[in-house]
């Protein structure tokens, strides 16, 4: 339930504002759009289809979750494990704190603005029902939107890998979501045979 939708629509406005600044563009339909922008839209979109009833706050950091993502290479972090890890956890951070400033601006409470960038700062534990299907969320959009560009951006992974780097993604998930991931989201039709069967995977454990 949104409690004032003059200033939800405003907090929105002003997140894909940010977004609309990413250099980096990416094929919609016939159109390009600016790639962190298209990334907000669809997990807001997912959400709205996995769990219509989400909360105000979840949707806010729904669409928030990689705002100007662009401003923290990777590059700028060692290429390593560790590197990557201190990459991630800066990232959490930076985006909470745009959050965070947004949302004040715009004329939220504390204690809604501390929930979303909880959320969005991956603060909390996967116990919290919310916390778990942002998750979900960023993974049914992933396989939905994203897994046949990572699959053919690494061309050098053989299958195995391949299952590997499923099996840790679909870990995070929830049963509720390993059940969307099959009947609710559009599988990569070339990819939908290795992630049904990691998916059943799971069911049978």
């Amino acid at each position: 339930m949104i409690l004032n939708a003059v200033r939800f629509d405003q907090a929105i406005a002003s997140f894909d504002a940010l977004n609309r600044q990413d250099p980096s563009l990416e094929s919609s339909g016939a159109k390009a759009v600016p790639k962190e922008l298209l990334y907000s839209e669809r997990m807001s979109a997912m959400l709205k289809r996995y769990a219509p009833s989400a909360s105000e706050a979840l949707q806010l950091a729904a669409r928030c979750q990689h705002i100007q993502r662009w401003k923290i290479a990777r590059a700028s972090y060692p290429m390593t494990k560790p590197g990557y890890y201190q990459w991630r956890t800066e990232l959490k951070s930076f985006h909470a704190g745009i959050a965070r400033q947004v949302l004040a601006d715009v004329g939220y409470d504390e204690a809604t603005v501390a929930r979303v960038c909880a959320l969005v700062g991956k603060t909390l534990p996967m116990t919290d029902a919310e916390a778990q299907t942002l998750e979900d969320v960023v993974v049914l959009v992933f396989l939905e939107s994203y897994l046949a560009e990572f699959v053919a951006s690494h061309s050098d992974y053989d299958a195995a890998k391949f299952a590997d780097i499923l099996n840790k993604t679909l870990r995070k998930t929830s049963t509720q979501a390993r059940n969307a991931a099959q009947s609710m989201i559009d599988l990569p039709a070339e990819l939908k045979p290795i992630v049904v069967s990691l998916l059943m995977q799971f069911d049978a454990n």
